[in-house]
């Protein structure tokens, strides 16, 4: 099967525990290599990618892990920039204001990790994957330890990127978030099982 997420599209991946969500998306992310078959990103088949072209493919994707990992003696605000400090890229001050306003994160700007309810870490997590502008957004499972409320304002967050042109894979066993999305986006539903990739539908 050959499958092709072209720019500026949305999908949801689903499927059951273990099916290989994960897996799919470190493919994408090249944080795994292929076994069988082939992966193209941005053009090149991963395979050939040397260590500086991997560098570079990664800053064109940001990811949202399913564990939102962050360093806790680090405030939200270091935390969100740490993609720009390590990459040596200037932070700018006005930008990183406007993109914790977006999230709703103003006012935790000094706060530590440990100080954040789980929805703020996601909204946090969201951020630090958009900084640096990535061309595609890849979250797995996202909206897995929020509330119903807050699993909205993700998505609505991530509606808002892919209205400005980002590719958006999410991948979730939440079937109310996908149904949630219809009349927002127009969606492509793939479901993994037994190792393959089937389309659930194009609509939602």
């Amino acid at each position: 099967m050959t499958l092709t997420l072209a720019p500026g599209s949305f999908h949801f991946l689903t499927g059951p525990s273990g099916a290989g969500k994960t897996t799919f998306l470190k493919l994408c992310y090249h944080e795994l290599q292929p076994t069988a078959g082939r992966v193209t990103i941005f053009g090149q088949d991963t395979r050939t990618l040397e260590r500086d072209d991997v560098a570079h493919l990664r800053r064109k994707i940001g990811v949202v892990h399913q564990d939102c990992q962050f360093l806790d003696h680090l405030d939200l605000r270091a935390n969100v920039a740490l993609p720009l400090t390590v990459s040596d890229r200037p932070i700018v001050e006005q930008d990183l204001g406007d993109l914790l306003q977006w999230v709703g994160l103003a006012e935790q700007v000094g706060a530590r990790p440990p100080e954040l309810s789980g929805g703020e870490r996601q909204r946090a997590a969201l951020a630090r994957a958009v900084i640096m502008s990535p061309d595609v957004i890849i979250a797995d499972e996202p909206t897995g330890n929020v509330d119903w409320d807050m699993s909205m304002r993700l998505l609505q967050l991530l509606v808002e990127l892919n209205r400005m042109g980002k590719t958006v894979v999410i991948a979730t066993h939440d079937l109310g978030l996908i149904r949630a999305a219809k009349g927002q986006v127009a969606a492509r539903v793939l479901r993994i099982d037994n190792r393959r990739i089937q389309q659930a539908g194009v609509d939602l």
